[in-house]
């Protein structure tokens, strides 16, 4: 600084003289244009050769400097960890016993013997309904019944004592055994009037009205819902279908109840859609407190890789090469603690989950890698190490 001080106070000097002895105060009080233009260009030219100097004098210095500034980087190094990669895709809850319940017979709805959130067990009379008069026609029939019976045992009886013909006798049994098989039917039919529940479970809804007319098949009577068999059941696409086996570990989320929910995979279906190349997987869900809901929304989160010793970088830390190869930066010791050499390390990469990525080739546990700096470093640069 003194050094460029003193050129500049010398042709400072070589200025004046050439401006006929006068002092920078009387030209810039009452010197003319010319002298002004004249008395800038001088020093001008100075301030020109005094920056001259100066960096021929800083490159100078950069070159003998040991401790000259250098990028600064942090860095981490590179440990064996767990590494488990997941398949996230939606999913529904599902449960195999909810079913609407509909007539089987045609007629009214006569009575509901059960009211909406009532618990059931299974074979419980839940509804009647008008049978239409089927129950005095098994009365007349059960009536034909009895008289066909009564008619084959006694010709049975003469049969065995060779009174009557054997054609007599087959004829009273095969009435008896036809009259038997029309009471059975029409038996069925009666007890298609009751509705009884197929398993436990709670009555969810009443669809029909007492008095409703019901017609079979079309009209609803009530839903039937068990809570305690619930399932996920997503479709997933066919690339995964190597790595998903019987017994996977996978969670379900249920943000809409706050809710994570510990799993295992327990069906994979074995029916590739064609129109969306996906297959189905199911899982058992714990539904203790009945919150979970058939149809409920979620994600499935399935374990579909592990590896217990995996070598993991920070996804932002990767470069690409024109080619399309990545890298990451490695550091090479030098005789300074802090200051490292760069290197450019291609590697091959594997399975990412959130903001890492495995590297399956490429770098070894103990190396060294660039983590803060990496836009602006060159192979074989040399940089300081902020966090060492």
């Amino acid at each position: 600084m003194k050094k460029a001080l003193y050129l500049l106070l010398l042709f400072s000097g070589l200025a004046c003289e050439s401006n006929n002895a006068k002092n920078i105060d009387e030209i810039l009080a009452n010197g003319s244009l010319e002298e002004l233009q004249a008395l800038k260009k001088n020093y001008a030219q100075a301030l020109t050769d005094t920056k001259a100097v100066l960096n021929r004098i800083e490159a100078r210095i950069e070159e003998q400097d040991t401790n000259k500034k250098l990028p600064l980087i942090t860095s981490t190094v590179i440990e064996k960890e767990v590494f488990n990669h997941y398949v996230k895709i939606q999913a529904d809850m599902k449960t195999r016993k909810n079913v609407v319940l509909f007539p089987e017979l045609p007629g009214s709805l006569l009575k509901f013997y059960v009211q909406e959130g009532q618990t059931v067990k299974k074979g419980t009379l839940l509804a009647t309904i008008n049978d239409g008069g089927l129950q005095e026609q098994l009365a007349q029939l059960q009536l034909q019944l009895d008289l066909a019976k009564t008619t084959y045992e006694r010709s049975k009886r003469l049969w065995e004592q060779k009174i009557g013909t054997e054609m007599q006798f087959l004829e009273t049994q095969t009435r008896y055994q036809s009259q038997q098989k029309m009471v059975e039917q029409m038996q069925e039919q009666v007890a298609k009037s009751k509705i009884y529940a197929p398993f436990d479970g709670t009555v969810d809804e009443l669809l029909a009205n007492e008095g409703a007319n019901l017609a079979p098949g079309a009209t609803p009577i009530l839903r039937l819902v068990n809570l305690n068999e619930m399932y996920a059941e997503a479709q997933l696409p066919e690339i995964y279908i190597k790595n998903i086996r019987i017994g996977t570990p996978t969670s379900i989320e249920l943000p809409m109840i706050d809710q994570t929910v510990e799993t295992k995979i327990q069906s994979i279906g074995n029916f590739i859609n064609p129109s969306n190349r996906t297959f189905r997987v199911e899982a058992p869900l714990k539904n203790p407190d009945g919150f979970i809901k058939p149809n409920l929304m979620g994600k499935m989160n399935i374990n579909d890789y592990s590896n217990p010793e995996a070598l993991m970088v920070p996804i932002r830390v990767i470069r690409e090469s024109i080619s399309g190869e990545a890298f990451v930066f490695t550091l090479q010791n030098t005789e300074d603690e802090q200051v490292f050499t760069v290197k450019k390390q291609f590697i091959t990469m594997g399975k990412s989950s959130n903001d890492k990525t495995e590297v399956l080739d490429g770098l070894n546990a103990g190396d060294r890698i660039v983590i803060e700096g990496v836009s602006t470093l060159e192979d074989g640069q040399k940089v300081r190490n902020l966090n060492l």
